[in-house]
């Protein structure tokens, strides 16, 4: 129900616009498709190598590397792949879904989240050559060691739940 409400909404919203502006309105349009032109490739990538590694690894696997019983080390394992992957955040909660049914561990899913979102280290060069590498490094840093509590503190939200 609710993606009929969204889609219903967005597809009203996108009449209006082109009643009040039909160039602004086509304007916006090539800029969404050049931009899901742009994104898709990185997008197809990433859902083939989480499906293939989905379809490699056991369930059994991935619980024993990022499963609940792996504590700080799965927790570590998930925000050292997080900082290091550079991936969309609407495709990292799915990916965050498809590894809790498989066996991941609610803290290791939120380290992972939590740094895919807050750390680039693909992106620290050009973070650096805005703010300078030491800010960079620093706020990456800090970034890196928030995932740990936000682990922490998922991991005792869910165990309440």
């Amino acid at each position: 129900m609710t993606t009929l409400i969204l889609y219903g909404s967005a597809i009203l919203l996108l009449i209006i616009s082109h009643i009040k502006d039909k160039g602004k309105t086509r304007q916006a349009l090539k800029g969404a498709w050049k931009f899901l032109e742009n994104m898709m490739p990185q997008f197809l990538g990433i859902i083939l190598v989480v499906g293939l590694m989905l379809a490699v690894l056991k369930p059994e696997v991935i619980s024993n590397i990022i499963g609940s019983k792996s504590g700080i080390f799965g927790v570590f394992v998930s925000a050292a792949v997080g900082s290091i992957t550079l991936m969309p955040t609407f495709v990292a909660f799915q990916t965050a879904d498809m590894l809790l049914k498989n066996g991941a561990g609610y803290a290791q899913v939120a380290a992972l989240i939590s740094t895919l979102t807050l750390v680039g280290l693909a992106t620290f060069p050009l973070e650096a050559k805005y703010i300078g590498k030491r800010a960079a490094f620093y706020r990456n840093f800090i970034a890196f060691l928030f995932s740990f509590i936000v682990a922490f503190v998922v991991e005792k939200v869910m165990g309440i739940l």
